[in-house]
């Protein structure tokens, strides 16, 4: 996960992504100051590989940013949604992208860029207490993040950086007390000791299916849920249906550095979830 951009693909022709920590040659501030200390004896160009990710066609380079996905293969659902990618972590060691987590004015401002309409969310950090935990045994997620997703509630958020994480949990939202959570469940792998895929159902085929239908606001919607007696907050006042998020730890690489006796690898998460189809959101609205 930490070795390269996390990425994840929609249909065979399109692949979304953002980089991580060690992906220096992306970062081309943090290149510009401490590239010779990585590459003093083949030093490498910051745009030449930022190129390689930006030219393709067939992906989506997220640096901190949005984008909407309109999926139009006609052998595969024809959904629209939003991801939001980015490649930030809390400050540890010198390593690319990196921010100062305790500074909370900053690190709340860095989170504020996700859009509230945002249907997923992939960053290289977890968000605190979320599949963070180090081998030393302490949270190493991003409180800042943590808060932005109680904001925004996607129907996915999807991590890495922190190996020992992998994993998934469904998280259920307190929108009447800012910024709580109700309650956690976290995922069983299907696949742990066999062959079988690794596998996230989120659609009630498997598992309860995620209470979360991707709702925006609306002028109306907020005034019926301030009539309807209910405590909630501002930030949720129209967006009543996005009250559960799935987060997914994706990380890839099992083992530690040095790896003795060779590298060791976790299985890919597959997630199953239903997104809203465009042709039916276009002759709705």
């Amino acid at each position: 996960m930490a070795r390269g951009p996390l990425c994840f693909r929609f249909e065979s022709r399109l692949t979304s992504g953002s980089a991580g920590n060690h992906d220096i040659t992306l970062d081309q501030e943090f290149y510009s100051q401490h590239g010779h200390s990585f590459h003093n004896q083949d030093p490498q160009s910051p745009e030449s590989c930022l190129s390689l990710l930006t030219s393709s066609p067939s992906i989506t380079y997220l640096t901190h940013s949005a984008t909407t996905v309109r999926l139009t293969s006609p052998r595969g659902p024809r959904t629209t949604f939003k991801v939001f990618g980015s490649p930030h972590a809390p400050r540890h060691g010198r390593w690319a992208f990196y921010y100062d987590a305790e500074d909370t004015p900053a690190a709340t401002a860095l989170w504020d860029a996700v859009p509230p309409d945002a249907d997923v969310v992939v960053t290289h950090t977890p968000p605190r207490g979320h599949r963070d935990e180090t081998p030393e045994r302490r949270m190493g997620g991003c409180e800042a993040l943590r808060r932005a997703l109680w904001r925004v509630r996607p129907r996915l958020a999807v991590c890495g950086h922190i190996h020992d994480g992998r994993g998934a949990e469904r998280v259920t939202w307190d929108l009447g007390s800012e910024f709580a959570e109700r309650q956690t469940v976290p995922w069983r792998d299907p696949a742990e000791g066999n062959k079988k895929v690794s596998l996230v159902d989120l659609t009630g085929k498997h598992a309860p299916a995620l209470d979360n239908d991707g709702s925006r606001a609306s002028s109306g919607e907020s005034r019926d849920e301030e009539d309807s007696g209910e405590s909630v907050s501002v930030e949720a006042l129209g967006r009543w249906g996005r009250r559960e998020t799935c987060i997914v730890n994706a990380a890839i690489m099992k083992s530690r550095y040095p790896h003795v006796g060779g590298k060791e690898f976790y299985k890919p998460i597959v997630v199953d979830v239903d997104l809203p189809v465009w042709e039916e959101r276009i002759s709705s609205g």
